[in-house]
């Protein structure tokens, strides 16, 4: 997980049966960007967020991988807003193991697939 959200996700993914590692664990917080992709990437990790950029920098670079959630939500903690991830980690399951961005917004939830470069 991006290093823009609580450290209590952690906490609250694994509860539910969910391994998570917030970026700061394997990386420097100060990292670009492309760093915590190139990483979820090799480690076939979906990437949990509150920056816009990292579906920006898949779209751009043609990649399937790492699959993307990022909350457009003025909630961003767990108990605010963990049920819905919850239920997209579930729902779009196979979508997110094949390559997606998925976008959570108060009123809907957008799925992107990712395609796979030319």
């Amino acid at each position: 997980m991006d290093m823009n959200l609580s450290p209590a996700w952690v906490a609250f993914l694994e509860a539910h049966g969910h391994k998570a590692v917030r970026w700061s664990e394997v990386g420097p917080p100060e990292a670009p960007d492309h760093a915590l992709i190139n990483w979820a990437r090799a480690h076939d990790h979906v990437v949990l967020t509150h920056d816009h950029d990292f579906g920006a920098i898949l779209t751009q670079g043609g990649e399937r991988k790492p699959s993307v959630i990022t909350l457009r939500t003025r909630e961003l903690l767990p108990e605010a807003v963990g049920e819905r991830i919850l239920e997209v980690l579930k729902t779009l399951e196979s979508e997110l193991r094949q390559g997606a961005l998925v976008i959570i917004e108060p009123e809907r939830v957008r799925l992107r697939p990712l395609s796979s470069k030319p």
